[in-house]
């Protein structure tokens, strides 16, 4: 599969929207931007919402927010993105993306690791 110029823009725009809704604290659109197989494994945007800010305080409540190039991970295109977490601390996510038709892209996972000074 061969990425175009409109899914790249499209892939960061799906997450961009993705934390937006997260810091409007509303769940039904940050819902809508996850793959039909993540909203089948939550069931609803309030349990999906719960978990993201229980299991995931960067990706819910960022500090900043910088996008690298995505990348091909074990055969999926992925989307890595460094966020500054509310205490300041900094990680990686590595959002998994689905394509849909027409440069559609759904959010299909996140991998999240901290980023940690070599000294540490």
């Amino acid at each position: 599969m061969q990425l175009t110029d409109a899914d790249h823009v499209a892939i960061r725009s799906v997450i961009e929207q993705q934390l937006q809704a997260f810091q409007d604290n509303n769940a039904e659109k940050a819902f809508s931007f996850a793959s039909p197989g993540i909203q089948a494994q939550f069931g609803t945007a309030d349990q999906f919402m719960a978990m993201v800010e229980s299991s995931y305080p960067p990706v819910y409540r960022p500090r900043s927010v910088i996008f690298e190039a995505v990348a091909w991970l074990e055969g999926k295109v992925t989307q890595p993105v460094v966020l500054m977490g509310p205490n300041g601390q900094l990680f990686m996510a590595l959002y998994m993306m689905q394509p849909h038709p027409n440069h559609q892209w759904r959010i299909n996972g996140c991998f999240l690791s901290q980023i940690r000074a070599r000294d540490e």
